[in-house]
């Protein structure tokens, strides 16, 4: 069970992290730590000990290619026939997208290499798949991208600063 801070960015890409790799066990909070807080459950500062195991990365895991993309891959949409069959998504704010801060309010010290956004790229913040609580929507995700011409049938590929936000 994965949880964490800021609407579980981190967590999130952990959760991805994890599912790159192949391992299928897994749970991610809907809203994470600061939903646990609200709901005053039980919480503990003690610490846990756990059993030594062995995990054996390579031989346990095989890399899923299907979920990620490397930069080859985008330049390579950029410039073929593929390029219709693909949206780009830039999950960061609109201050991000646009140029005008390079870095999150609650990372001011992350900057991005570079301002603005990939070419031909939509912004769709990943603060618009969240309901007001910070809990994931459901529904009504598919009248948000399809109203940005994101269909089932194309493939999408997200971005942000670090892909804490994309893992979303």
């Amino acid at each position: 069970m994965l949880y964490g801070d800021f609407n579980n960015w981190f967590a999130a890409f952990a959760f991805w992290v994890f599912k790159y790799y192949g391992y299928e066990n897994l749970k991610l909070i809907n809203r994470g730590r600061r939903k646990w807080l609200d709901e005053d459950r039980i919480i503990s500062n003690g610490t846990v000990v756990i059993p030594k195991g062995k995990f054996d990365l390579a031989e346990s895991f095989k890399p899923d290619a299907k979920i990620r993309v490397y930069l080859s891959d985008i330049k390579d949409s950029l410039v073929s026939r593929r390029r219709f069959q693909i949206r780009l998504v830039d999950v960061r704010s609109p201050p991000e997208y646009t140029g005008q801060i390079t870095s999150p309010p609650e990372y001011p010290t992350e900057h991005a290499h570079r301002a603005g956004p990939l070419p031909e790229a939509l912004n769709i913040p990943c603060t618009q798949v969240l309901n007001d609580d910070g809990t994931f929507k459901s529904a009504e995700l598919s009248d948000i991208y399809q109203s940005r011409g994101i269909l089932p049938s194309i493939e999408v590929i997200t971005y942000c600063r670090i892909e804490e936000r994309s893992s979303h």
